[in-house]
């Protein structure tokens, strides 16, 4: 009985806690980029993606599909360079938000741009804390991403945010993540 216990743990255990990203299979990467505690569809119409982009299993996913594709004809779009340079500096000390957009139509209004900084935000508890910064998603890589502060504790019960897309119909979203659903292998991620 007592050797029968871990391998009932081990079985009970999340793909991505159970096994590395090199044995996950297609349809695995594809629900930790779309549907997992690190990511959510928003409606109403069109339907986006939100997703915590500097989460250790999302990136690891992301990582794993780019090797894969490299092998097919379609590829991965790689993130904006400014992006990557950018994260590899503030890694640590912020987090990012990506919403997958549908169209890139109606972008690049500066209006509609300002508006999407000022009501962005993120709550945690009774407290709110304002967007920091963002990317805004091109041809080559059509994903915006919402730059936060790493305010989130792991004794945080949830996390949400307000978020503002510009170009779409219905731009105003909203989207909450449990915390305790956030961790993997042992840690917070986001």
């Amino acid at each position: 009985m007592r050797a029968l216990l871990p391998l009932l743990l081990f079985l009970a255990q999340p793909f991505w806690e159970a096994n590395p990203p090199e044995k996950w299979t297609d349809r695995e990467i594809d629900a930790i980029r779309r549907d997992s505690p690190w990511a959510q569809a928003l409606a109403p119409d069109p339907v986006v993606v939100a997703y915590f982009a500097t989460a250790a299993p999302v990136e690891m996913a992301e990582a794993e599909l780019r090797l894969r594709m490299k092998k097919n004809t379609s590829r991965m779009p790689e993130p904006d360079p400014d992006y990557v340079d950018y994260l590899r500096e503030n890694h640590e000390r912020q987090f990012v938000l990506a919403i997958a957009y549908p169209t890139l139509k109606g972008l690049g209004n500066a209006e509609e741009s300002k508006r999407m900084e000022e009501e962005s935000a993120m709550a945690i508890g009774r407290k709110t804390f304002k967007l920091v910064g963002h990317f805004p998603p091109t041809p080559s890589d059509p994903v915006l991403r919402l730059i936060f502060n790493r305010e989130v504790k792991p004794s945080d019960k949830a996390v949400s945010f307000r978020i503002y897309l510009p170009g779409l119909n219905f731009p105003e979203r909203d989207v909450e993540f449990r915390v305790k659903d956030l961790m993997f292998q042992g840690k917070l991620e986001m």
